[in-house]
């Protein structure tokens, strides 16, 4: 696991030096992702500089230093990740004739790349990685990312410089960066809590999508434009193929499947020359991945939980049962409001671009937690997306099944005659019938809920349900002055994957946005934060695959998601050791906000400083803001995005046009 950077100096002014040397500082600004070891290349002919900061995971000798030169010389490569199956491609190679001076993975890539070629390299790799490559042959620089987008890659030109790096904080190193930021982007990053591929929130600078390879030649170097990434990998043609296919086996040879490909997957990923452990929070995905992880090492393998004293965010007494029946060796620590709290400042820096899941500060903690014992942590990530654990998978359909057929214009007007009345009206309302109201229907905030239906009630198809579902801001570009939300895969029919079921489609569009720009983002971040590498088992494609091959109904049954997970883990944990509410890895913000973080948002949304800085509609800002502080609504899906745009706004040196 590393971080890597680079640039291309069109004008070819600087010397050897020079190059050397701003590759250097611009790798540096990476060491939290390799804090072990780093490196420069350059060629004054081409301009182009390559650096990389190294965090050992294989092959610990001087022999994994990169930059890494190809045996030839005519390839030079940085790379960011693991290659698991590089043992097997190795001894691949090694029969075709290619020599190896280490045994790290990277020289494996850099082998298989001379012997067979870019593209069909990669498609051989089982792994996650971000890589630049420079064939100093043809002249032509290559940026790559795995399949899923476990690991990051961000590209632009600046003036005459193409830059590229693992985080903004490298590219923001080199004196040609102007960093100004991107309204449309903006108003994105306000529905999703995170800024979606291929946008970043700097305009001229994207992100390389994942499955993605990107080639700039000489010529496009030197009229300074920028190639479309072509797809080595994707998610919808994978999707769409394998439901074709149609797993028709039955539910025991889908286990014996499911466990064999999982048990692979996981074994492969606990190759590691340093100490290695996993992220447990007693839920099914990481309880899952861990068991197997058990199976398969006489070793007791280290596990880590955080635990919170308020109730309702606390799984780590679930994690601890879990943990204490596997055997494992289990560390938990119980933090304080304050000790989280604590973790919020340094969020901007952290992220590099604003970000806001609230989640990311207990994943920084564990993160935190499990640095100090290992330096690997394999994760359960992506076991929602994948075989349909998200609540809203269930609540959408419901949504739909009651309402969809009703003509719309009398939802549209049933709408409207919810929102006539203020959701405190609605909760007095429900609290004068509370004696005669049944328990199954009692909220703490009725008139919120009823809100909330109204906002989907009105949808035209079941996708802009989810769409509602999974938006913080509704309508953002009423929030960011001057701004309107470029097009993404929620936006763009022609992106949707061709499939039967709306759950199916719903996991499809999680699997290719909520996943890599959310939850990858979050758990790549924290962790590489303090020098830990994470690796999520559910990503191997092949488990991807046979994912999308399985029918519906082996996934969502009886009211449950993640129904052949839960059936896989019952063989290695007890039932009623798993069996509870599906609960959210959060923090209690709605309470923070109103009091211990009151002073902290007040100062970062101040209707001065909001005026003086131009980017919001501050009477919307203001409106929200009081409304959550007198109880009246729970405001803090809308206002935890605000705080953590100006939170990082203030970090920042950015122009505000």
């Amino acid at each position: 696991m590393c971080g890597i950077t680079g640039f291309i100096d069109s004008s070819r002014n600087l010397t050897q030096a020079d190059l050397l040397s701003l590759s250097t500082r611009m790798a540096d600004a990476l060491i939290h992702r390799g804090p072990d070891d780093g490196g420069a290349w350059a060629d004054m002919e081409s301009g182009i500089g390559l650096g990389q900061r190294r965090l050992s995971i294989v092959d610990l000798s001087p022999e994994g230093h990169q930059p890494m030169v190809s045996a030839a010389g005519r390839f030079v490569l940085v790379f960011n990740g693991e290659i698991y199956n590089f043992g097997k491609l190795r001894k691949e190679l090694e029969n075709l004739g290619q020599q190896f001076r280490g045994h790290s993975d990277t020289e494996v890539l850099l082998a298989a790349i001379s012997q067979w070629g870019i593209e069909a390299a990669v498609k051989r790799c089982v792994g996650m990685f971000g890589f630049a490559l420079w064939d100093r042959q043809e002249k032509v620089l290559s940026l790559g990312r795995d399949r899923a987008g476990e690991k990051p890659l961000y590209y632009g030109w600046m003036g005459k410089t193409f830059l590229f790096g693992s985080e903004l904080k490298a590219l923001q190193v080199h004196p040609a960066w102007q960093g100004t930021i991107d309204r449309n982007a903006l108003a994105l990053f306000m529905r999703h809590n995170c800024t979606p591929a291929p946008y970043s929130i700097y305009q001229g600078i994207y992100k390389l999508p994942p499955g993605n390879i990107l080639a700039l030649s000489l010529s496009q170097l030197a009229g300074q434009t920028l190639p479309q990434p072509k797809p080595y990998w994707s998610a919808r043609e994978v999707a769409e193929a394998e439901q074709q296919k149609n797993f028709g086996g039955t539910t025991d040879e889908a286990l014996a499947e499911l466990e064999s490909l999982l048990r692979d997957a996981v074994g492969g990923q606990m190759v590691a020359d340093v100490p290695l452990g996993a992220f447990l929070s007693g839920g099914i995905d990481s309880s899952l991945i861990v068991a197997l992880m058990q199976a398969q090492t006489s070793t007791p393998v280290k596990t880590f939980t955080i635990g919170f004293h308020e109730a309702g965010y606390n799984e780590a007494e679930f994690a601890k049962a879990v943990a204490h029946h596997l055997g494992t060796d289990h560390t938990e620590l119980y933090v304080t409001s304050a000790e989280a709290r604590a973790v919020i400042p340094r969020l901007p820096k952290l992220y590099d671009e604003p970000f806001a899941d609230a989640s990311q500060i207990p994943t920084f903690l564990v993160s935190q937690l499990a640095r100090q014992h290992v330096t690997v942590s394999l994760s359960g990530d992506a076991g929602d997306e994948l075989f349909g654990g998200y609540n809203r998978y269930f609540w959408a359909r419901n949504i739909w099944n009651k309402f969809g057929w009703v003509p719309r214009g009398i939802r549209k007007a049933a709408a409207a005659g919810i929102t006539t009345v203020s959701p405190a009206h609605w909760n007095s309302a429900f609290q004068g019938l509370s004696s005669i109201i049944p328990e199954n229907l009692k909220y703490n905030v009725p008139g919120d809920k009823l809100h909330k239906l109204a906002e989907v009630l009105t949808v035209e198809h079941p996708e802009a349900i989810y769409r509602s579902l999974i938006s913080s801001w509704k309508n953002p570009a009423e929030l960011v002055l001057h701004s309107q939300e470029w097009p993404t895969a929620l936006t763009d029919k022609n992106q949707w994957a061709t499939l039967p079921e709306f759950e199916q489609r719903m996991m499809y569009l999680d699997f290719i946005t909520y996943l890599p720009d959310d939850i990858l983002v979050k758990v790549d971040r924290a962790a590489m934060g303090v020098s830990l590498e994470t690796r999520v088992p559910f990503l191997d494609h092949r488990v991807i695959e046979f994912a999308w091959r399985l029918p519906l109904a082996m996934k969502i049954h009886a009211g449950k998601g993640k129904w052949l997970l839960r059936q896989l883990l019952y063989k290695y944990v007890p039932r009623e050791l798993i069996e509870r509410p599906k609960t959210g890895f959060g923090v209690p913000l709605e309470k923070w906000l109103r009091g211990e973080l009151r002073e902290w948002a007040e100062d970062l949304i101040a209707e001065d400083r909001l005026r003086r800085e131009g980017f919001f509609n501050v009477a919307l800002v203001r409106t929200r803001w009081h409304e959550h502080l007198s109880g009246q609504r729970n405001w803090q899906y809308y206002l935890w995005p605000v705080l953590m745009f100006q939170a990082w706004l203030a970090e920042q040196k950015v122009s505000t046009k």
